[in-house]
């Protein structure tokens, strides 16, 4: 007897901890739908003003929120306020904004700077294709690519992550070769860094014009 007491009193405490666990899954769910409201209603805000939104609710609830959650949702928001912004500013779509910002993060590059290299290579165009044959967002040569993605086709530079990312990297390696020196770098990406460091050894200033371009504010 004294085991089956046991044995369903056991039952009863893994009934009540399963209980638990499920509570815990839907107020983690509850809690995510809100940060997602949350961050959907200040974005509205930022695309039209002309939108209400419930400024006291917002603060209310970030007022409630436990102190790290809180800041979490700070850098959320701060992050969906820069891609709208950015959207707005070069006229893309939010997913490309973000997309630009999060891979020059990833791959060591200020975003200010990446969407000024795309901007200036191909005016935001995926399709893009010079008339030497670069492709893509940041117009690279597939020769190039293959350096950084060994297997690469040409086709593959049309993917949107897939070009971002390789040219990125390659403006991270030709700032890294110029030792932090932004201006070479961009001249190195635009020229070639054969013909940077040709014009370097015989004095003369490679400066065509790019890097200005490319750091513009406008």
């Amino acid at each position: 007897m004294q085991s089956i007491l046991l044995k369903l009193q056991a039952d009863i405490e893994a009934r009540k901890k399963q209980r638990w666990d499920i509570s815990a899954t839907a107020r983690s769910a509850i809690l995510g739908i809100s940060c997602c409201l949350l961050a959907f209603l200040l974005g509205v805000r930022t695309a039209d003003s002309r939108v209400p939104v419930a400024g006291t609710w917002v603060q209310q609830f970030a007022g409630s929120a436990p102190e790290g959650l809180r800041d979490l949702q700070s850098v959320e928001l701060e992050r969906l306020k820069r891609i709208t912004e950015n959207s707005s500013r070069y006229g893309i779509p939010a997913d490309l904004a973000a997309r630009i910002e999060e891979i020059a993060l990833a791959e060591g590059i200020e975003p200010a700077l990446a969407f000024g290299l795309v901007r200036t290579e191909s005016e935001f165009n995926r399709r893009a294709v010079s008339p030497v044959g670069a492709v893509g967002y940041t117009q690279l040569m597939p020769s190039t690519a293959k350096y950084f993605q060994r297997g690469l086709q040409r086709h593959h530079l049309f993917d949107r992550d897939t070009n971002l990312r390789i040219g990125f990297r390659f403006l991270r390696t030709l700032i890294d070769k110029y030792d932090g020196n932004v201006k070479l770098a961009l001249l190195a990406y635009n020229r070639g860094p054969e013909k940077v460091d040709q014009l370097l050894r015989r004095g003369i200033d490679p400066d065509n014009g790019y890097p200005k371009l490319v750091m513009r504010k406008d």
